[in-house]
């Protein structure tokens, strides 16, 4: 089996363990991020994360914390495919001979580049999604006539192209790729660089599980620390209306989002996306480096 083969394969894996593990988090940071600012004197829909959770549960019971699970789910064998297996690509071609270990920065290229390129996917993705998961803190509210609408991924598909083409189906790409390229640099290169500590300077390849799943996790951290408000004005995007859009654009969003809320309205859902974070991607990469040996 090929190098590219052994990625692709390890990074199915690996993500959909990602998945299984941080979705409930997601549904809940997206809920946050993309519910409507409160009229004055009014409280917000939801008043946290934990109010966020006891209204779901109430609402939709725990099936509502996996609500647009399936797109990801269906794509994940191809958008870990493309992050891995670009990253190995790229880690070919920065390689002084074959086998030879890369330093941090050149694994912060290979991650800068896998983010360009899993950008495609993620964006098209990650829209469908959103606007599955916000339906229920935009229900009877003015800011979306889209609310409420959609019976699943399909359906979201259809209506945004009915309403925007095909291109609206990648509505948010500046803000995506403004969170993917950096944030996988950080990633790539805060994991490289714990695996050689943990490791006092010499082969990683021999790390146990615990290592491994520190360094993932803490990667998964430092990529949110990094860039979590462009995914706060990613979000607000993807869910913004295509007839009536609020937001004129990714500068636009970030202007009107630090106007009516300040700083804080930028990290708007970054506790369950922190909480998220840390378990999602050491489950993430200990399946995938688990894989990945176990395929020589």
């Amino acid at each position: 089996m090929g190098d590219a083969a052994k990625d692709l394969t390890a990074g199915t894996v690996g993500g959909a363990a990602q998945l299984i593990v941080g979705h409930p988090f997601d549904t809940i940071k997206v809920k946050l991020q993309s519910q409507p600012a409160p009229l004055p004197g009014q409280p917000p829909k939801y008043s946290g994360a934990m109010d966020a959770v006891k209204q779901t549960m109430v609402a939709e019971g725990p099936r509502g914390l996996y609500k647009g699970m399936g797109v990801p789910l269906a794509t994940v064998a191809a958008f870990n495919a493309v992050l891995f297996t670009v990253r190995g690509q790229m880690e070919g071609l920065l390689r002084s001979e074959p086998g030879a270990p890369l330093t941090v920065n050149q694994q912060m290229v290979c991650g800068a580049g896998a983010g360009v390129a899993v950008s495609i996917l993620a964006c098209p993705t990650e829209l469908i999604k959103c606007r599955l998961q916000a339906q229920s803190a935009l229900a009877g509210s003015a800011a979306s006539s889209a609310a409420a609408k959609y019976g699943g991924p399909i359906d979201v598909a259809k209506h945004v192209v009915r309403e925007a083409g095909v291109r609206g189906l990648f509505k948010g790409m500046v803000p995506t790729l403004a969170r993917e390229v950096p944030g996988n640099a950080v990633l790539f290169g805060v994991y490289e660089a714990l695996k050689q500590y943990f490791a006092g300077g010499k082969d990683t390849s021999g790390l146990g599980r615990w290592p491994l799943m520190v360094a993932g996790g803490l990667g998964g951290a430092s990529f949110w620390l990094s860039v979590y408000p462009t995914d706060v004005v990613k979000s607000v995007i993807q869910v913004d209306d295509y007839k009536n859009p609020k937001y004129s654009g990714s500068v636009g969003a970030l202007r009107k989002i630090a106007a009516a809320e300040g700083i804080k309205g930028l990290y708007r859902g970054f506790g369950p996306a922190m909480a998220r974070s840390v378990p999602a991607n050491a489950a993430c990469f200990l399946a995938y480096e688990m894989i990945r040996s176990s395929l020589g």
